[in-house]
Protein backbone atom coordinates (compact mmCIF):
# COMPACT_ATOMS: atom_id res chain seq x y z
CA UNK A 1 0.00 0.00 0.00
CA UNK A 2 0.99 3.58 -0.41
CA UNK A 3 3.44 4.79 1.84
CA UNK A 4 2.27 8.54 1.56
CA UNK A 5 -1.50 8.64 2.46
CA UNK A 6 -2.13 6.88 5.99
CA UNK A 7 -4.40 3.93 6.10
CA UNK A 8 -7.01 5.93 8.28
CA UNK A 9 -7.31 8.87 5.93
CA UNK A 10 -8.26 6.52 3.08
CA UNK A 11 -10.62 4.23 5.59
CA UNK A 12 -12.22 7.50 6.06
CA UNK A 13 -12.70 8.42 1.96
CA UNK A 14 -14.00 5.25 1.60
CA UNK A 15 -16.64 5.49 4.89
CA UNK A 16 -17.58 9.15 3.60
CA UNK A 17 -18.58 7.62 0.08
CA UNK A 18 -21.59 5.56 1.84
CA UNK A 19 -19.40 2.19 3.05
CA UNK A 20 -21.13 0.35 6.48
CA UNK A 21 -17.78 -1.22 6.49
CA UNK A 22 -14.65 -1.49 5.22
CA UNK A 23 -12.10 -4.53 4.56
CA UNK A 24 -8.43 -3.64 5.04
CA UNK A 25 -8.07 -5.22 1.33
CA UNK A 26 -10.04 -2.22 -0.15
CA UNK A 27 -8.24 0.38 2.17
CA UNK A 28 -5.15 -1.05 0.18
CA UNK A 29 -6.76 -1.43 -3.34
CA UNK A 30 -7.57 1.93 -2.89
CA UNK A 31 -4.40 3.45 -1.28
CA UNK A 32 -2.49 1.59 -4.56
CA UNK A 33 -4.61 3.10 -6.71
CA UNK A 34 -5.20 7.00 -5.56
CA UNK A 35 -1.17 6.70 -5.62
CA UNK A 36 -0.82 5.80 -8.87
CA UNK A 37 -3.03 8.44 -9.82
CA UNK A 38 -1.40 11.01 -8.16
CA UNK A 39 1.85 10.12 -9.93
CA UNK A 40 -0.14 10.65 -13.48
CA UNK A 41 -1.76 13.66 -12.59
CA UNK A 42 2.06 14.72 -10.74
CA UNK A 43 3.74 14.25 -14.27
CA UNK A 44 1.63 15.46 -16.25
CA UNK A 45 1.40 18.81 -13.96
CA UNK A 46 5.71 19.11 -13.62
CA UNK A 47 5.17 19.01 -17.89
CA UNK A 48 2.29 21.76 -18.11
CA UNK A 49 4.79 23.64 -15.23
CA UNK A 50 7.64 23.30 -17.81
CA UNK A 51 5.85 24.35 -20.95
CA UNK A 52 5.01 27.39 -19.31
CA UNK A 53 8.39 28.31 -18.51
CA UNK A 54 8.43 27.57 -14.91
CA UNK A 55 9.75 25.09 -12.23
CA UNK A 56 6.98 25.59 -9.86
CA UNK A 57 3.69 23.44 -10.15
CA UNK A 58 0.89 25.83 -9.40
CA UNK A 59 -3.18 24.67 -8.72
CA UNK A 60 -3.95 25.72 -12.36
CA UNK A 61 -1.10 22.56 -13.60
CA UNK A 62 -3.03 20.33 -11.31
CA UNK A 63 -6.51 21.19 -12.53
CA UNK A 64 -5.21 20.85 -16.09
CA UNK A 65 -3.41 17.99 -15.54
CA UNK A 66 -6.06 16.08 -13.27
CA UNK A 67 -8.76 17.08 -16.55
CA UNK A 68 -6.14 15.15 -18.99
CA UNK A 69 -5.51 11.60 -16.70
CA UNK A 70 -8.63 11.29 -15.44
CA UNK A 71 -10.21 12.97 -18.85
CA UNK A 72 -12.61 15.21 -17.43
CA UNK A 73 -15.02 17.94 -19.34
Amino acid sequence: MSEEISSSAIHRIIKKSGAERVGEDAVEELGMVLEEIGIKIGREAVDLAAHAGRKTVKAVDIRKATKSVLRLG
